[in-house]
């Protein structure tokens, strides 16, 4: 199971949470242990796994390390920091300094920046198998517990999960679920969502399905109304009310409702 998942630059793959790009993103999945350099790279760009093409990068500038359910940068420049964002953090990031090796990344969603000859060079990497407190664990008593749904209540695409949800845990009889813009227009209100748009909750329901709670694309049937994107939310909702993934005190994350 992978650490983390690099989404590489160009043509076929820019975006990302807020991203709106038509064709998919090129991703580049490292499991615990496994390294990739990052850089200009010898002509071609053979020699790095995720190449920066702008002469105002080093050739190897850097290596990301995938270590248990986080991530290491190092900085191999000798005169410039790299910064690392934190998508989800409103402005917060870190800065890694010349030199720094193996640096731990907390985020789960980050873009990392270069500075470049032009304007900044950056490229996203995602840590979905981060770990967060759910049963007390026994110390001492053999190997921890890994959940397998590992969800962070104070992400994006919780709110996202928790909104189309939301009918069926106040009615449970409720069958129907949101449309993509009904989530924007029911998440908006808050102020980490003012910015939300309709291809941003797509990405979100795609992360959710097929790297969080990693359904079975195989099953991505059409919804009784034809469309796939149906389906998939309606998966979505299933598996996570199922296994209790979102709960009734879930809701409170959500804006309040109008009497």
């Amino acid at each position: 199971m992978e650490t983390i998942i690099v989404q590489l630059p160009g043509p076929e793959g820019p975006a990302g949470p807020e991203g709106t790009a038509a064709g998919r993103p090129r991703l580049l999945h490292l499991a615990p242990g496994d390294v990739a350099d990052f850089g200009r790279g010898l002509p071609g760009g053979e020699d790095v796994a995720i190449e920066l093409p702008d002469p105002g990068i080093s050739r190897r500038a850097g290596r990301l390390e995938a270590a248990g359910d986080y991530w290491r940068l190092s900085n191999f420049s000798r005169t410039v920091s790299y910064a690392v964002e934190n998508l989800e953090g409103a402005g917060e990031y870190l800065t890694v300094a010349p030199g720094r090796l193996g640096a731990p990344v907390p985020f789960e969603f980050s873009r990392v920046v270069l500075p470049a000859l032009h304007h900044p060079v950056t490229f996203k990497v995602f840590a979905p198998q981060h770990a967060y407190l759910g049963e007390q664990s026994a110390d001492g008593l053999g190997e921890q517990t890994v959940h397998p749904f590992a969800l962070d209540p104070t992400a994006k695409y919780f709110l996202v999960l928790v909104a189309l949800c939301e009918p069926r845990l106040r009615d449970p009889s409720d069958t129907a679920l949101p449309g993509v813009g009904e989530i924007v227009d029911r998440l908006r209100p808050l102020e980490s969502c003012r910015g939300l748009t309709r291809s941003a909750v797509n990405y979100h329901i795609d992360y959710l399905a097929h790297t969080k709670l990693r359904l079975d694309p195989g099953e991505d049937g059409a919804a009784p109304d034809g469309s796939r994107t149906g389906a998939k939310r309606a998966r979505l909702a299933s598996v996570a009310l199922r296994f209790g993934l979102v709960r009734e005190d879930h809701l409170a994350l959500l804006p309040r409702t109008r009497p």
